[in-house]
């Protein structure tokens, strides 16, 4: 289990006596050392990148390529593999628009997703289909809301230009047999995207591995700051992706009329990058590192039993979720007819300082397809314990009896 000293390297534990911070996945806590980093860069080498020649401008570069190679380590990437964007959401626009712009999709083609992918890897595609003509396709779920494996095998087809999945669900938190679903893809002649938000941060992950063309993850769910992500990408298939933005620093020479743009990595990247929160999502990715991505899971796996055995006791309580700590992520979407989702989150705010989330969790056809008011959800990570799931449990008990 976690130690005391893990959670006293989080300021907003500190910060907010009393705490107990159960939204994980819609963003982390962040350790003193990815603060320190960033404060780092803005008191010691506050300069842009690729763009100068003195000294700090050096040393401004060599620590964003530095954070660029701990990124894909932590991915098992290349280097040269790894673009960085603002989030998740926008490496799912650039992989649509430049495949796109490639011409991949057309009249007829297919793009196949999941009922309960985030809205960041719904609607990209959604608008590729609307604009080229092809047509997107839904794999359903299980009765343990597992992904169906046949009804994948059955969707995809030779028309099928690609598939894009969650390798973790954010709301009913099944985990996808990532491999499995790569072989489909690729059997088919398709491409395949992993949506590697939920997954990076807790579980091991290897793009290599999996098999994957794509992948995508953020730095605010693991640590690191807001306003960062990365895109993963082959890099065969980088080099010839065009650009999906256009400006300074992705170009190679350019004339009055034309651009020859650099290579991949730095053809994605126009413009003044997040310098300071790339330099921070590299130490957070360390910091995950230390630790050891395979104790984070067992932790989180062993908070997740917990709590579905304590939820599970209670009067009235519902929960949509495979039910089975090896099946899942370590959160838990739950319910009741008794209240609805936003009264219950809030009463756990107000109670106890327990901090949920509650609504539609950006996968709104999962989610209303089980409650169209919404439900609420509850994420563990590193710095929580079993005492906090405890209070958490007797908290719900208790707002379920007023409620009566």
């Amino acid at each position: 289990m976690i130690s005391q000293r893990i959670r006293d390297d989080f300021p907003a534990l500190a910060n907010n006596p009393g705490l107990i911070y159960l939204d994980n996945a819609a963003t982390t806590l962040k350790p003193k050392q990815v603060i320190d980093a960033q404060k780092e860069y803005y008191e010691n080498f506050p300069a842009n990148v690729g763009r100068g020649s003195h000294r700090l401008a050096r040393k401004a570069s060599e620590k964003y390529e530095d954070a660029r190679a701990a990124i894909a380590n932590l991915a098992g990437a290349g280097q040269n593999e790894i673009v960085f964007t603002r989030n998740a959401t926008e490496s799912i626009n650039l992989a649509a628009v430049s495949l796109e712009r490639m011409g991949l999709f057309g009249n007829g083609d297919e793009v196949v997703v999941s009922l309960l992918e985030h809205h960041a890897n719904l609607i990209p595609w959604q608008e590729v289909c609307r604009r080229t003509g092809a047509k997107l396709k839904i794999v359903g779920l299980k009765a343990d809301y597992t992904l169906d494996m046949q009804d994948l095998q059955g969707k995809v087809t030779k028309k099928t230009k690609i598939v894009a999945l969650a390798h973790a669900s954010n709301t009913v938190a099944s985990i996808l047999p990532a491999k499995e679903a790569a072989k489909i893809a690729h059997e088919s002649g398709a491409l395949f995207f992993m949506d590697a938000s939920q997954s990076v941060p807790h579980m091991e992950m290897n793009v290599k591995k999996i098999g994957c063309d794509f992948s995508a993850f953020s730095g605010h769910k693991m640590m690191g700051p807001t306003g960062i992500g990365a895109f993963y990408c082959r890099a065969d298939l980088l080099a010839k992706m065009p650009p999906y933005n256009y400006g300074g620093g992705m170009i190679h020479k350019v004339y009055s009329d034309r651009a020859e743009y650099a290579e991949a990595p730095q053809k994605f990247e126009a413009g003044t990058p997040a310098i300071a929160e790339a330099i921070g999502f590299a130490d957070a990715a360390r910091y995950l590192k230390k630790i050891g991505i395979e104790n984070v899971r067992a932790h989180e796996k062993a908070l997740t039993g917990h709590c579905l055995k304590r939820l599970g006791e209670i009067k009235g309580m519902e929960m949509h979720c495979p039910m089975n700590p090896e099946k899942q992520a370590g959160i838990i979407l739950f319910g009741s007819k008794a209240v609805e989702a936003v009264d219950f989150a809030v009463a756990l705010d107000e109670a106890r300082h327990i901090a949920v989330r509650s609504g539609m969790h950006c996968a709104e056809p999962m989610v209303s397809s089980i409650n169209p008011k919404g439900l609420a959800r509850a994420s563990f990570y590193i710095y929580n314990t079993t005492q906090e799931i405890d209070a958490f449990a007797d908290e719900a008990a208790a707002i379920l009896r007023s409620f009566g």
